[in-house]
């Protein structure tokens, strides 16, 4: 039985699945075996709809830092205007922050993190 083998048995895969199926698995996604849970983490976001600003808010909960491509809302920009009008709200009411990196990317952020938007100038 080699090393693989009883670390799939340890966390509970069976014989029937590789360690690298298991990996693979959705159960597995949010998980960095390597190291000790983070208090937050930064997650890439694909917006496609208003639905999914419900994701977005769920993930502030979680203190999450929030990286959302807007490249498919960008093709329907009333769409993408009540999208941020909607995420802007939501930000706002819990004291976060959003800023928009360029065409396609905003960053948004949980509760009691603020995002610098400009550089001092140097003295």
């Amino acid at each position: 039985m080699g090393i693989f083998d009883k670390i799939g048995q340890a966390i509970g895969a069976s014989k029937e699945m590789s360690i690298e199926d298991y990996m693979g698995s959705a159960e597995m996604e949010d998980v960095d075996v390597l190291n000790e849970p983070a208090d937050m983490y930064v997650k890439p976001v694909s917006i496609v709809s208003e639905e999914d600003t419900k994701l977005i808010e769920a993930e502030l909960e979680k203190k999450n830092i929030i990286l959302l491509n807007l490249e498919e809302v960008n093709k329907r920009p009333n769409t993408r205007a009540a999208i941020i009008a909607s995420i802007k709200a939501y930000v706002t009411k819990i004291n976060g922050d959003i800023a928009q990196l360029d065409e396609t990317r905003v960053l948004i952020t949980p509760a009691k993190v603020k995002i610098i938007k400009r550089k001092k100038a140097q003295k």
